[in-house]
């Protein structure tokens, strides 16, 4: 089976310091996957190469068996098929569904499409109805699942997830444990960062374990 997102001798260096130090990583399709791992230890580090947002110094990035080549065009094509949602997302000032409909704006959808696809996103994360709320009458973890379903409105085959479960309240985090977990069985390859060992025996994914910025 050819991995969905392959990583191959990765070297990535903040000044002299070694960030992350990778011989070998492959993320296959429909699977869950639960990254660990100390503060520094690389785990935002990873998300964003794998986002294709960082380049390694050295190493190849192989997207379904093809080498990623960073030139504009290439990386625009790949970068809507991958989506990252950090910890602490950013959302727009203005109303719960110009916040989900925003992605979906930008890749020309409009009309009926546009809102059915919110209305559809905001479901998964159980915030039907509040598309006409105000993001500064949010809660935290209505927050952070708002910014899940404008992810989601993207239908990306990887979501990477930086400490989704993080400073969100029990019910948001059942939600969101339960949705991160749907996903993998429909098909979408998932990273999440976390902490809590916790969350890798109730989500029984894959465990990526980073120490030093390298494999444990």
């Amino acid at each position: 089976m050819v991995s969905r997102l392959t990583l191959t001798s990765i070297r990535k260096y903040y000044g002299d310091k070694l960030a992350l130090e990778m011989d070998e990583l492959a993320l296959e399709a429909g699977r869950l996957y639960i990254l660990t791992g100390p503060n520094g230890s690389g785990k935002s580090t990873l998300l964003n190469i794998l986002a294709l947002l960082v380049r390694p110094e050295r190493g190849d990035i192989y997207f379904d068996g093809e080498c990623v080549t960073w030139n504009r065009d290439t990386l625009n094509l790949l970068r809507r098929r991958v989506t990252l949602l950090h910890q602490s997302p950013y959302l727009f000032v203005g109303s719960v569904f110009s916040n989900v409909a925003f992605g979906l704006k930008v890749r020309g959808v409009t009309g009926e499409r546009l809102k059915q696809g919110v209305l559809d996103s905001l479901d998964k994360v159980d915030l039907a109805g509040i598309e006409e709320r105000d993001v500064k009458h949010l809660s935290g973890g209505e927050a952070q699942r708002v910014a899940l379903s404008r992810a989601l409105a993207f239908r990306p085959e990887i979501l990477l997830l930086d400490e989704p479960l993080a400073n969100v309240d029990s019910r948001s985090a059942e939600i969101i444990e339960r949705l991160i977990a749907s996903l993998s069985a429909e098909g979408t390859t998932v990273v999440m960062s976390t902490h809590n060992p916790l969350h890798n025996e109730r989500l029984e994914g894959d465990e990526i374990r980073l120490l030093g910025g390298r494999l444990d």
